[in-house]
């Protein structure tokens, strides 16, 4: 097992030591003027752990540097486990892709779409068709977040209580159940928006394993990769470890620190969000990517079939398009040129068209606080960022980490 320390000399693996000190060069600057509080990458190739740099500070005010143990709210790269644990219960038989979900959640069983008129009087038709898990999986179901305030489907949400959260006294049941009740964005299938489909997916896999979901998940996926600090809260004996939450808000010109949200972590969840409610550390979703990267198996324990995870990493939209031509154009955590959509990833289909030397193949996520991974099989290759810093649009930070790893590759994996 990786001590995660450097387990490994760059040049074993194909990486050229010096080339990948650019990421710190590059990064630091980040710090140095006041942009980041602080930062953590780590760079694996073919299993192994070939660079990990900490840099800053986890919390300013504090005056408390990043650690290798330091715990980061990762927002939407809860998504890619949700899915796996949705696709874990496929395997077993649970389910199939193309079932309506309304078997297991039946306030969705006869969905309506908005097709006109403002948020207080909508003007809504029946569904054509209904949602099925691969709507959930692939972000097609016509559901949205209020917080991306393009349509009045969002508008909505808004009204309902849904922008960075829930309702007071809400679990997660009660979220499905009010988001069943709101008209979808468009007719199931027909295009693809980022959303709180992978919300109602969590509630799904609680419903079919008879598991809550923070249940299933230690038991099922943390507990057997090893992943002991991922959870949906902070405890109190952590605490001291957790970054704090930064924001670039209107008029200041530098980060600053965001308690309102940041402290939501310190004490458990009224809804267990698999769309974004986890904590982690480097450590421990580098520990997710290589169980990814070895075809659904880590140290002897197997989530998933080699099949599966090709299967779920391939680009599901429709005639094999991109998110630019699929997709509508409002926030996500990836860039929608030459970037498919598989099962819980972004998949890149045409590296020229995403602007970076990577992988066809290559898919990742990464979460609304500039946290960020990515796997490329073609290259044996995984990479986990992590920071603290809202909103994630703020800086290219993904597209330059990708460079300046890329760009380190000496041996390229035939």
């Amino acid at each position: 097992m990786a001590d995660f320390g450097i387990n490994v000399d760059p040049g074993e693996v194909g990486l050229d030591a010096q080339r990948l000190r650019r990421i710190d060069t590059h990064f630091r600057r980040y710090v140095d003027d006041g942009r980041l509080a602080g930062w953590q990458v780590m760079v694996s190739r073919r299993g192994k752990v070939a660079h990990l740099t900490s840099y800053g500070l986890a919390d300013k005010e504090a005056n408390r540097a990043v650690e290798t143990d330091t715990l980061w709210r990762i927002y939407s790269m809860t998504k890619p486990i949700t899915s796996v644990a949705a696709m874990m219960l496929w395997e077993e038989g649970a389910f199939e892709l193309s079932d309506p979900v309304s078997r297991w959640l039946p306030e969705f069983a006869e969905p309506r779409v908005y097709v006109g008129g403002p948020a207080t009087r909508p003007v809504t038709v029946p569904a054509t068709e209904p949602i099925r898990v691969w709507h959930l999986l692939t972000h097609t179901a016509g559901l949205t977040y209020g917080f991306h305030r393009v349509h009045v489907t969002d508008e909505l949400h808004r009204l309902h209580g849904f922008d960075l959260g829930a309702p007071e006294g809400f679990d997660l049941a009660a979220c499905v159940r009010a988001w069943g009740k709101l008209p979808l964005t468009f007719q199931p299938g027909a295009e693809w928006n980022y959303s709180v489909a992978t919300d109602v997916l969590g509630r799904l896999v609680e419903v079919v394993s008879g598991q809550p979901l923070d249940a299933f998940f230690a038991e099922r996926i943390f507990g057997p990769l090893g992943m002991t600090e991922t959870a949906f809260w902070c405890p109190e004996d952590r605490q001291h470890r957790l970054a704090a939450l930064y924001s670039l808000a209107p008029g200041p010109t530098r980060p600053i620190r965001n308690d309102v949200l940041g402290k939501r972590i310190l004490s458990p969840p009224t809804w267990l969000s698999g769309g974004g409610g986890l904590v982690s550390t480097t450590r421990d979703y580098t520990r997710f990517t290589w169980m990814l990267l070895n075809g659904g198996e880590l140290e002897g324990t197997r989530l998933l079939s080699p099949r599966t995870v090709r299967y779920m990493t391939r680009n599901h939209l429709p005639g094999g398009v991109d998110l630019t031509a699929y997709g509508r154009p409002l926030f996500a955590e990836t860039r929608y040129d030459g970037v498919g959509f598989g099962l819980g990833f972004g998949v890149v289909i045409d590296p020229v068209a995403y602007r970076t030397p990577t992988s066809v193949g290559e898919y990742h996520w990464g979460g609304m606080a500039s946290t960020s991974f990515w796997v490329d099989p073609a290259e044996e290759l995984s990479v986990v960022f992590m920071t603290q810093l809202l909103p994630s649009s703020t800086y290219p930070l993904r597209s330059q980490l990708r460079q300046l790893v890329y760009q380190a590759i000496v041996d390229p994996s035939r």
